[in-house]
This record gives structure tokens, sequence and C-alpha cells, in this order.
């Protein structure tokens, strides 16, 4: 059963036994996951569902005080999701950290856990969450399912697991239980609406849930991902291997007398993990990226600008809504993004939070449509053969005298073209600029923790 091999990576992943390059990316994701859902705490969807949650003594709420552990990593993963800046994972096509780490936080905190067992419930809920994206995708998103509600909540009930000691047949049955909760549909996401940012909340709540009800002997199916009707079959039409995007990506890899996640379980996934320096879809990073590459390269004045043609991937080209009417519809916008981006002159990291939407600045948003009317979206047949492997994008700007285009395969942030510690720093500022950066040393030596608590109060002090 490919449940009981996940529960016995989980409960064999030790803090001793992880190679020092997963330590400092776990603690990279945790800054990161700091950055934006500090930063998140502050959104719409944010007030709302602090304004219900009930006050309890367990785990905290981000600067919010304290509630129950079910109800902190409901809250905190909203926040984590809220701005669209949180890590991610292109094969697995799903931001792990919004899901997973306020669900380990929330337990480790109530259970007065180490700074070394977070690490290891982060590190295995990372793994749990990206493979399980990899074997199901692309045909799990095609299908209209957002891995980050769907894959997060089977990797946040592993984080949990771990951060309760469960044994083997208390992990089954908690993975059991969230894949049954699984859920959280793309209809969310592209019609611009907070439910997107519910999907990375709930994800997590369903986690520890799962985790807490296992703990009391509440039984979940032992076959829920290869099962007849199980999430495999049910939710991305693949067979008992598992095996769909896997395959694509990874085909000339598999040695067929394994199976993918005999082959997955052999590297840490979190060292794949991505960061982002937009507030925006991924699947729009590359053409921004090659856009202000093209203007900063040959110092392109925006008003000489007639035409900007964008070929880029099928999932890429799709998001071409000119009408956005909220902050949520715009990040999910390629033309009105590329618009935003060039008339702000926007420079990635110290301008990270300007992708929000302005009903009431007439002027600009005439500005905005009328630069956006100018870019035209193409699917390119060619490059939708490099997806998922690459994101790829090509982007031509036709000026009153000149053409210029630069193409862009994976954008800035992925493993092969890395932010480092002092760019997660510098995002970390620019989200927070009234927060010390205390906060991130202090984050730095998270392992020294001997308890918890002893983290979170320090953290709660700036």
């Amino acid at each position: 059963m490919l449940t009981s091999k996940l529960a016995d990576y989980i409960r064999s992943t030790s803090y001793d036994n992880l190679p020092e390059s997963v330590i400092t990316k776990t603690k990279d994701c945790l800054i990161d996951f700091m950055s934006v859902t500090l930063k998140g705490t502050k959104t719409k969807s944010a007030e709302a569902i602090k304004s219900i949650i009930k006050t309890g003594d367990e785990s905290t709420v981000i600067s919010h005080g304290k509630t129950s552990a079910l109800d902190a990593g409901l809250a905190n993963g909203i926040f984590a999701h809220s701005i669209d800046l949180d890590d991610g994972h292109r094969l697995a096509q799903i931001h792990p950290g919004a899901s997973v780490i306020p669900a380990a936080l929330a337990l480790c905190e109530s259970r007065n856990k180490t700074g070394k067992e977070l690490i290891e419930s982060i590190v295995v809920g990372y793994q749990v969450a990206i493979i399980l994206g990899m074997m199901v995708n692309p045909e799990h998103r095609n299908r209209g399912f957002h891995t980050t509600g769907t894959c997060g909540a089977l990797g946040a009930a592993a984080a949990a697991c771990k951060a309760l000691d469960l044994n083997q047949e208390q992990i089954i049955n908690a993975l059991g239980l969230a894949g049954t909760q699984a859920a959280g549909l793309l209809e969310s996401d592209h019609s611009g609406s907070m439910g997107k940012h519910l999907h990375a909340g709930k994800a997590a709540q369903s986690g520890v849930l799962s985790a807490l009800l296992a703990k009391k002997g509440f039984t979940g199916a032992n076959s829920i991902l290869e099962g007849d009707e199980g999430f495999f079959k049910v939710m991305s039409a693949v067979g008992p291997a598992g095996a769909n995007g896997i395959n694509q990506a990874l085909k000339n890899e598999i040695d067929p007398t394994e199976t993918d996640l005999d082959i997955l379980l052999k590297d840490y996934k979190i060292l794949e993990v991505y960061f982002k320096i937009y507030p925006i879809c991924r699947h729009l990073h590359s053409s921004i990226d090659a856009l202000l590459e093209l203007v900063k390269e040959n110092q392109i004045n925006p008003g000489k600008i007639r035409e900007i043609t964008v070929s880029t991937y099928k999932i890429a080209a799709e998001h071409d809504n000119y009408n956005p009417t909220s902050t949520e519809a715009l990040r999910q916008s390629l033309p009105v993004s590329m618009a935003f981006a060039l008339l702000n002159e926007y420079n990635g990291l110290n301008t990270i939070d300007d992708f929000n939407y302005h009903p009431e600045d007439i002027e600009f948003n005439k500005k905005i449509i009328n630069l956006s009317q100018k870019i035209i979206i193409k699917e390119d047949l060619n490059l939708n053969k490099k997806y998922p492997l690459n994101r790829p994008s090509r982007v031509s700007i036709q000026t009153l005298n000149d053409l210029y285009e630069k193409t862009i395969d994976l954008p800035y942030g992925e493993p092969e073209n890395p932010l480092n510690k002092s760019d997660l720093y510098q995002k970390f500022r620019n989200l927070n600029p009234k927060v010390d950066t205390e906060v991130l040393h202090i984050t730095e030596n998270i392992e020294t923790f001997t308890n918890i608590n002893h983290f979170i109060d320090e953290i709660n002090q700036f």
C-alpha cells in the first residue's frame, strides 16, 4: 500500500539524518513563510477569518493571539496564501508552505516540541505534499483541482502526524482522513475570489484534524490513494502506481521495477521548492521576467511601445483576463499584470507589494487598460512541449522603430535560478518594514530551541 510507504517515511525521518542542505532550505522556507504570512495578516481575507475564530490557549495565530490548534492552522494558512507570494514546486504545481507550515507550527507549539522536531515535521510535510502533486499532475490540475488544497491537506497531515509522534497505524488513518477531506477547485482561483486563500487554510486545518482524530483511534481508509474510488483514480484518473505527470516529466529516469513513489522518496523535494518575487500566479512570472529584462536592457520607454506579444505555454496563455475587478483577479491576469509591472517600473524585490487593484485610481487604471490592450497573448505549441519541466515565455516588444525579443524558460526564484539568502531577507524587509529583522536571525537558529513556545515568545516580541 502506498499510504503505508508514506507512513514509513514519516515515522523514520529524523533531524539527525537530514543533510545540512535540507535543514538550511527548511529554514529558508520558514523565513519565506514568515515574510508572506506577516504581510498576509493585513488582507481582507485575514480580517474575515480573525473575526470568527475563538480565543484559545493552544497555538498562535500570527499577529493576533492564541486559539485552538485547528483554528491556528486555518488562519495562518489563509494568511500565508492571501498575497500570492508563498513558495511552490513547479512539477507538483503546489504551494506547500501555506498548508504544511501552519499545521506543523500549530501542533509543535501546542505539544511543546523542539525546533529540531519542527524541522522534521516541515520536511515530511513538504515531501508528502510535493510527491503526491508530482504523481497526480498535470491531469489533476487539468480536471480543475487546486493542488495546494488537495495534496496540501495530505502534506499537512504528514507534518501533523510527525508533530504528534503517531505510530504507523495512526499515520495511515490520518492520511486516509486527510485524503477524504482533500478539496480545492481552480474556479475559486481563476474567478479572482478569496476562495483560493481558503484552500491553503482548510488544508492545514484538515491535516491537524486528521492527526488529532487518528491519535484518538478514529480510522481512515488505508487505500485512500490507490483504491478504486481513491484519490488517484477519482481526482487524476491514473492507475494504482499513481503514475501520470511524473512519468511524463521524468520518464527516462524511471526504473520499471520501482513504483513512482519509491523513486520520488529518494530525494528531499523541499530542495526543489521555488520562492516568488512577484505577488501573482507563478505561471505569469516568466513573461514578467522577460518583459522587465527587455525594458531594462534596452531602456525602452513604455510610452513608445506599439505592441507586446507574449508567446507561452497553454496554461499561462489561458490567464488572459483583460478586465480584472479585484486584486485577486489582477494576480491571475497575464496582460494586466504585465501592464501593471511596466507602468510601476517594477523591479522585483524593491517593490514587491505593488500588485494591488485600486478602483479609486481612475487615471492610473486608464493607463493600465490602454497598455494592456497592446498586449497580445498567444499559445505556442513548441513552448507547450517544454512544459512542465520548464515554464517558458517569449516576449516581443515592438516600439515605434525597433523590435526586441527575449525568451525565459524558468522564472527567477527556481532552484536553477535561485533567490539567495540576502534576497529572502530583502523580501522580508520590503513586505514588513516595521518588523525587526532580528526575527530572521532567531529563525536561522530554530534548531537550538528546546521548546517551540520559546521561539514563538521571542518572535512575538517583534
